[in-house]
């Protein structure tokens, strides 16, 4: 029998939106520590990294012009000359401060649901679209679509009950759409091409006490997530120990969407 581990990530060409956001970031770094070239994209700056093996560059881009997003492979292919792993992390999530947005179902806004959609899957397909001869070509492409728990599960109300925070209508959408894009592209692309999504819990960003009570009640695990959690799994997907896995959406939630 062959054994291998993630040492088969070494000298790969990884292409990873939202490089510079908390869970994309972290992921980037993972990958640069296994030996890969690693080509962030984002609309914020470009992220520190330290202790490194592998070799980082920095696109700083808005992904929310579509055609933005479809020329990212070629230039990756002008940098590095390959492409091999696609990590779609970039999403728009929106703060209470966001017009239209955190409010109840009646007030949300129809431009705000455009703009998620465009950010959040529309530009996964473009990207993914552009990518596929690439993937293909390499012998080991590999997609990962991070999407959400909120894309299997309903909010539940009494998780925001009198807190200023909520879980709009068309990031629950957009996510849930980015599971089925992963599940479509895995049979549109096969067998070059591995397809899967990465649905992650919530993440622990500061939040008010209350919420994380109410959260950590409501999982199995009894925690909120950190970034670090969803290393060993995106690492996993990507690498030839997942070689035999497609159209799979691995879920990292703690238990939160068993209930």
């Amino acid at each position: 029998m062959t054994t291998c581990d993630f040492s088969s990530l070494s000298g790969r060409v990884v292409l990873v939106t939202g490089g510079a956001g908390h869970i994309g970031s972290t992921l980037a770094s993972a990958f640069l520590q296994q030996g890969c070239s690693v080509v962030t994209a984002d609309l914020m700056e470009s992220p520190a990294f330290s202790d490194i093996d592998g070799c980082h560059t920095h696109l700083r881009v808005d992904l929310a012009d579509l055609a933005v997003a479809a020329e990212l492979p070629s230039r990756v292919l002008h940098a590095f000359g390959r492409l091999d792993i696609v990590v779609c992390a970039a999403a728009f999530v929106g703060t209470s401060a966001s017009e239209g947005w955190t409010v109840p179902f009646e007030e949300q806004d129809e431009s705000m649901w455009d703009h998620v959609l465009a950010v959040n899957l529309t530009a996964n397909f473009a990207l993914i679209k552009a990518a596929a001869e690439p993937l293909a070509a390499s012998g080991v492409g590999s997609v990962i679509l991070v999407s959400s728990t909120y894309a299997i599960v309903a909010p539940q109300p009494s998780l925001y009950e009198g807190l200023p925070i909520n879980n709009p209508a068309g990031y629950a959408v957009s996510k849930a759409g980015v599971t089925q894009l992963a599940r479509w592209l895995s049979t549109a692309m096969a067998p070059e091409v591995r397809v899967n999504a990465l649905t992650p819990g919530g993440v622990y960003r500061n939040h008010d006490p209350e919420f994380v009570r109410r959260y950590e009640n409501l999982t199995p695990l009894a925690r909120m997530a950190s970034e670090d959690d969803f290393v060993g799994p995106a690492l996993f997907l990507a690498s030839d120990l997942a070689r035999y896995v497609t159209g799979h959406d691995l879920v990292v939630d703690g238990g939160f969407s068993v209930w």
